[in-house]
């Protein structure tokens, strides 16, 4: 079994899994603008979310010989180590839903200011739990001003919202007061024509949007969207120390003389009870779907392969990212790992570059902008600064 063993290559694992777990909510989002319906979505990608957790359990759980204190992932399979295996699965349940929420969340509220308040609600109360279940094994007087760093950049994020709501809704008016509507149409004296392609970050661009994506956001109040961001944002604060628990047993729930879960079996029984969460919920949601969508079905769900490759992807980049946090945690610290929380610096970057957030705003927005993202660098720098190698 592969176990990282080094301060550096834990901090490699949380660089990698930053990237990879701030792009995948960008591929869904895109989908969702393209007209996909979510559930549909989220059934693709909670496949292959699986299949990335098996991987990763029949390679690194299974390189090199398994010993008594450490056993590789298929021994494990056999152990009486359920207390734990229990709490890995309580984990997998909680990032389901929570997951599940945000690609609700996305259109409402936007990539970059939902992952600003959920990154911070986890930092706020997942890792002050983390620390205190690695027996504080980081160093408080670094993680601690990290930890205000997030909520630093939290006010800063909401006030990004503010004034890009603001610039949004002045787009808007301009465009409704020059063609009578926001329809995304022109009339013309023999008829309609629609548009040409809209310039992204003009009120053109928002219009088309609107009528392409699956979820209609125009005329729906965001505190709708903000309720639904602070649910997920303590469904995630939740399973990373469920993880912990399930890793390092705190509650000493295991019979005496069983080894604690290695962090492949755990990540695999985290991710099966993902998969089965996020297939129930889905599976209502195709026969009683939220915010208007249309009514689906099973046939209609295998019949549609409309960016089908993309939330496979999207699967797979989320599993691998959730590893690669895991591994890094079990090293460094889950109170340290958690620095991958600064995940919206790079969803916000996907966000400007492929959805045309943030295109053309105001001189204050860009402002607020540059000024979070700064504040992030520092805040996930000092979380890293924290760690320390985990103690056998």
């Amino acid at each position: 079994m592969y176990v990282v063993q080094s301060k550096g290559g834990a901090i490699g694992c949380m660089f990698l899994s930053l990237f990879f777990l701030g792009t995948w909510p960008v591929i869904i989002a895109l989908l969702e603008r393209r007209g996909k319906l979510p559930q549909h979505t989220y059934l693709d990608y909670s496949i292959t979310n699986l299949l990335a957790a098996v991987l990763i359990a029949l390679t690194f759980g299974k390189i090199g010989g398994s010993q008594p204190d450490m056993p590789n992932f298929i021994t494990q399979l056999y152990q009486d180590n359920w207390p734990c295996v229990l709490f890995a699965m309580a984990g997998g349940v909680f990032l389901s839903v929570g997951n599940l929420a945000t690609q609700y969340a996305w259109p409402l509220v936007g990539i970059s200011v939902t992952g600003v308040i959920c990154s911070s609600i986890v930092v706020v109360i997942g890792t002050t739990i983390n620390y205190f279940l690695d027996a504080r094994m980081n160093k408080a007087k670094i993680l601690f001003p990290g930890v205000a760093c997030f909520l630093v950049a939290v006010f800063l994020g909401s006030a990004v919202h503010a004034s890009n709501a603001a610039d949004n809704k002045a787009k808007l008016s301009s465009y409704e007061e020059a063609s009578g509507s926001i329809d995304g149409r022109k009339d013309l004296e023999n008829g309609t024509v629609r548009l040409k392609k809209a310039e992204v970050g003009t009120a053109n661009f928002l219009v088309e949007i609107e009528n392409k994506r699956a979820i209609k956001v125009f005329g729906k109040s965001t505190l709708i969207g903000l309720g639904i961001t602070f649910f997920a944002g303590l469904c995630f604060s939740v399973f990373s120390p469920a993880f912990n628990l399930a890793t390092n047993d705190q509650l000493h729930m295991m019979t005496p003389g069983v080894p604690h879960l290695v962090v492949y079996t755990a990540f695999f029984y985290f991710s099966v009870s993902c998969f089965v969460m996020a297939i129930i919920l889905n599976i209502i949601f195709l026969y009683y779907p939220v915010f208007n969508l249309p009514r689906s079905s099973l046939k209609a769900y295998i019949n549609d392969w409309n960016g089908r490759n993309w939330a496979l992807l999207a699967g797979f980049i989320c599993g691998f990212g959730n590893g690669l946090q895991f591994m890094g945690g079990q090293a460094a610290g889950y109170a340290a790992a958690d620095a991958v929380q600064a995940l919206p610096l790079v969803s916000t970057f996907w966000g400007i570059l492929l959805l045309g957030e943030y295109r053309k705003s105001s001189e204050k927005t860009y402002v607020l902008l540059v000024s979070m993202l700064l504040m992030f660098i520092v805040a996930v720098g000092i979380l890293m600064a924290s760690s320390r190698h985990r103690k056998k």
